[in-house]
């Protein structure tokens, strides 16, 4: 089940609906980085999907202009009511052509919420209580929060994400850092987490594994997507 928001035409026809995989499943975008590959140093279809949408994602945000990409990312804040009841979010600070959360951040500070930013260990991410301003870079120049900050467990997880199905099935950079993290934190209580994405990273299919954490639900500029159970059960 979806709500669809309404966006200004001039912003809303920079959303690339007929570029973003809907007219097809996920394979369809794979295959056409794999001819380019030769036959003995083919990657897996997760690693093609992983090329072909950073591409994908790269041009999507190299055609907007600033004043555009702007409202879109402001456009998140449409989200804010499906949160659920203020308490600790847990964001992450977006870089290069991720689509930024911090619009939605400044509007769930305003509705009561305490936001954290993750730091990259070992195991699962750890979360810690801090202004934007006081982030600095980290693990690969990833902004993060100091060490001294705060530790806490979000309630709610803003998730970002390279691809994502209406199944709720989440394609991310390889690392297993959000499955590792999405699985720590569901074993421990009650989490809520939404992947934040540009209209054109959502697909009608994902190949999915095991271990893959499902989002509970998407949210684009445009709409706010919640998976039904049979769907992310694989039904």
């Amino acid at each position: 089940m979806g709500l669809i928001i309404r966006l200004p035409p001039d912003v809303l026809a920079s959303v690339d609906l007929h570029a973003n995989g809907r007219s097809g499943p996920a394979t369809s975008v794979a295959k056409s980085v794999a001819k380019a590959v030769p036959l003995n140093e083919q990657p897996t279809e997760r690693q093609q999907l992983r090329r072909a949408m950073r591409s994908r994602r790269a041009a999507f945000t190299g055609a907007l202009a600033p004043a555009v990409r702007g409202a879109l990312e402001s456009a998140l804040v449409h989200a804010l009511p499906r949160l659920g009841p203020p308490a600790i979010l847990g964001s992450y600070a977006a870089m290069g052509d991720e689509i930024d959360p911090q619009a939605l951040e400044q509007a769930a500070i305003a509705a009561g919420w305490q936001i954290a930013f993750p730091r990259v260990t070992e195991g699962p991410l750890s979360f810690h209580s801090a202004a934007y301003a006081a982030l600095t870079p980290g693990y690969k120049g990833i902004a993060e929060p100091p060490a001294t900050a705060p530790l806490v467990r979000p309630d709610t997880l803003l998730v970002p994400l390279l691809a994502v199905d209406r199944a709720g099935n989440r394609l991310g950079q390889g690392k297993g850092h959000y499955d590792r993290t999405l699985a720590a934190l569901r074993a421990s209580g009650p989490l809520r987490a939404i992947g934040l994405a540009w209209d054109m990273q959502l697909l009608d299919s994902l190949p999915a594994e095991p271990w893959d954490q499902p989002l509970d639900a998407i949210a684009t500029p445009t709409l706010f997507h919640t998976p039904s159970p049979r769907a992310k059960a694989g039904a």
